[in-house]
């Protein structure tokens, strides 16, 4: 078996991106093969899919199967629970949550819970109370977009001093390269309506730092600021923590590529402490197709 990424976790912010056939995925890949070819490569991946509802009976048990066991779903939380109710008499919604998930409890990373915009100070006793309630098997990460905590110092100290009296990490979104960018491409332009503009921060308020990445497009461009923020990650481990990276890009056709260069500069940023190796992938392993003969 192929060795493997270490002592942290690596992912992408999907992991069923048709075009990535042919380079992370088998030429031929389908649907179906989407997942376990991901993970024979990546060891987490952010799930989105649970934000919009929980997936149908069975799906989660699947998903289980199809990844190795040290492979690390972080889900989101329910838009139901997060943005419509903002975790206001939400006990039921999360218990179904939960529940859903329990068939692969041991796969399961850090749960995401991603505030909306408004979700300001003025919300922080439901959100201790909210982290209050949930049980400590999982760990957690919890992301704020609303810009008093991070124009307002008391109020952004009284945000870390809460999520670290929970032991939840504060979930941070790198998008300052992304939004310094003039570009007329339109998988850029769409990000950046996406994706908030909140000011760098790289704070560590738990054991399992949460950080996401959106910068260029391609790989590249990336290398000065992915450079910058395996720095960060790297102390986080010299720390003992255990960091959960997730890169992005515009339209995340090359979000694989990206990812396997941080990998690379933070191998080489700690080369005292071995991170595994970044696996073969599917699609680059595959014999190339029979070169047809010219008719001519």
């Amino acid at each position: 078996m192929p060795e493997r990424i270490k002592n942290y976790y690596l992912g992408c912010p999907i992991w069923g991106n048709p075009e990535w056939k042919g380079a992370l995925f088998t030429r031929e890949a389908r649907a179906g093969d989407f997942l376990p070819q991901y993970g024979k490569v990546f060891n987490t991946v952010e799930g989105n899919n649970t934000f919009y509802g929980l997936p149908k009976p069975g799906a989660i048990e699947r998903w289980g199967k199809e990844v190795p066991e040290d492979f690390r779903f972080s889900f989101k939380f329910p838009r139901r629970i997060s943005h419509e109710l903002q975790l206001q008499h939400a006990g039921a919604d999360t218990r179904d949550f939960l529940n859903a998930l329990a068939p692969i409890a041991g796969k399961i990373g850090v749960l995401f819970l991603q505030l909306p915009p408004g979700f300001g100070p003025g919300g922080m006793p439901a959100l201790g109370q909210y982290l209050q309630s949930l049980p400590t098997d999982f760990a957690y990460a919890v992301e704020v977009r609303h810009r008093m905590f991070f124009d307002d110092p008391v109020a952004e100290k009284r945000l870390n001093e809460l999520l670290s009296s929970h032991h939840a990490n504060r979930a941070l979104f790198d998008t300052s390269t992304l939004h310094l960018l003039a570009s007329d491409d339109p998988d850029v332009i769409t990000a950046q309506g996406k994706k908030p503009q909140v000011p760098e921060r790289f704070t560590a308020t738990g054991g399992q730092p949460f950080l996401r990445y959106v910068g260029h497009k391609t790989v590249a461009p990336n290398r000065p600021r992915l450079t910058y923020i395996a720095g960060i990650v790297a102390g986080w481990l010299r720390e003992g923590r255990t960091p959960y990276v997730f890169i992005h890009s515009p339209g995340d056709l090359y979000a694989p590529q990206i990812s396997r260069e941080f990998h690379q500069i933070l191998k080489e940023q700690l080369p005292g402490m071995d991170l595994g190796a970044m696996p073969p992938w599917p699609g680059e392993s595959e014999p190339k197709p029979p070169e047809q003969m010219s008719l001519f």
